[in-house]
């Protein structure tokens, strides 16, 4: 209880850090996959954050030592490359976008477990902290990186906040937007690099396995409560705030998993997992799309087409 009440009270410094970092994250996030997955390119994320592996290698090489502000930078340059050879891909073999995706992801995704390696070898190398992009490490996240991550995060929302209406217009009726003057091709591109910079931004909270949860479930889940783009916004982006602070709050209150040596929960994981709570719950008992609703709406219908075959003479 003593724990939990340090927690409630923010009065720990490492905690006040680490929620300060996943919350605003998820809240980009949310709002960020919730445009993505309008537009169909939520995978996008996924494809960008196997990529970030390779960027993050070829940065400490740069750098010669772990410095998360270099690492974050490489990973969003080879994230960018990684969205200009799927273009690419797609417009020389005319290949469906999930193979172009499949693609980048084994490729960077190899190419990023072999530059590992090669830094594995190099003396230092195990302190380059290569596991925690791998599998994320919010726990240990000081100052000076959830200050860069919050940053981060403004900024995506300041820029969506800016052109809600035009990416509505984007992710609902693309030709419409096109028709009467807007930049439809930059707005994409616009998209894309917001869903790179989220992604990126998330690697040492949630690593490169789980990035891309953060982009799709809070959308999703706020997908069941409502079909209008403000409202969707909004429920997607209270969901992944919620999400990141319950999962930040269990995995510091909750104890060890028995037989473990040392430490507790991952953060990481255990936001994914409340997320993926509260789109369950969401999908049960959202008043729009919820299967409560739906049975209820169907015990209806069948109760009106009980009484009309009654009454008829």
């Amino acid at each position: 209880m003593t724990e939990l009440f340090r927690l409630l009270s923010l009065q720990d410094a490492s905690t006040r850090v680490v929620m300060l970092s996943t919350a605003s994250l998820a809240i980009a996030a949310a709002l960020v996959g919730s445009l993505a997955i309008l537009r169909r390119r939520a995978l996008v994320g996924d494809a960008v954050a196997h990529a970030s592996l390779p960027g993050i290698c070829l940065a400490w090489f740069v750098a010669g030592d772990r410095s998360l502000a270099i690492m974050l930078l490489g990973a969003f340059v080879l994230g960018l490359a990684s969205m200009g050879m799927m273009a690419l891909v797609h417009r020389l073999t005319k290949a469906r976008e999930d193979a172009t995706m499949a693609i980048a992801i084994s490729g960077f995704f190899g190419l990023g477990i072999v530059l590992s390696r090669m830094i594995q070898n190099q003396p230092g190398g195990n302190r380059a902290g290569l596991d925690g992009f791998l599998f994320g490490k919010a726990a240990s996240a000081v100052t000076s990186d959830a200050w860069l991550v919050f940053a981060v995060a403004c900024v995506v929302v300041a820029i969506i906040l800016a052109l809600r209406k035009e990416f509505g217009l984007l992710c609902f009726d693309r030709d419409f937007a096109a028709s009467i003057g807007r930049p439809v091709q930059r707005l994409d591109a616009l998209l894309l690099v917001l869903v790179a910079l989220v992604t990126v931004a998330g690697l040492p909270s949630v690593g490169v396995v789980l990035v891309v949860a953060l982009l799709v479930i809070p959308p999703a889940a706020a997908r069941c409560w409502s079909a209008s783009l403000g409202t969707m916004l909004v429920v997607a982006a209270v969901m992944g705030a919620v999400s990141a602070i319950i999962g930040t709050g269990l995995s510091a209150v909750l104890p060890p998993p028995s037989g473990a040596e040392s430490g507790g929960w991952p953060t990481g994981p255990m936001i994914v997992l409340t997320a993926a709570a509260l789109l369950v719950i969401s999908m049960v008992v959202a008043p729009e799309r919820g299967l409560l609703t739906a049975l209820w709406r169907r015990q209806r219908l069948r109760s009106s087409a009980s009484r009309s075959i009654g009454s008829t003479p």
